[in-house]
């Protein structure tokens, strides 16, 4: 039970951390965003919830929309990280890191 809690917390209650990082490869669509996070990660969310977490990144200024018909689709909806959402990616990874150092 605790192995659980502390499973979801690394994971699916910090979704954004992994989203940051495809987004670090290259502007993706949801959908594709969902997708390669169960293919890669191993985290089987659902598409609603990465349009959830997706907002909630885009209104922290972590992401932005771009709309790039040359990517693919026209009316499609592409994210790309933005310099914020690297530097949160950065400083969340140092936390990871710390707190693996103090547990070791």
């Amino acid at each position: 039970m605790a192995y659980q809690r502390l499973e979801n917390k690394l994971t699916k209650e910090n979704l954004w951390l992994y989203i940051t990082r495809l987004l670090l490869e290259r502007p993706m669509y949801a959908y594709e965003i969902s997708k390669i996070l169960e293919s890669r990660f191993g985290l089987s969310a659902a598409t609603v919830t990465t349009y959830v977490v997706l907002y909630k990144m885009e209104r922290e200024g972590l992401i932005r929309v771009e709309q790039n018909p040359t990517l693919g689709r026209p009316d499609r909806k592409y994210y790309a990280t933005t310099q914020k959402g690297k530097e949160a990616f950065e400083s969340g990874k140092k936390l990871i890191a710390e707190t693996i150092k103090k547990l070791s």
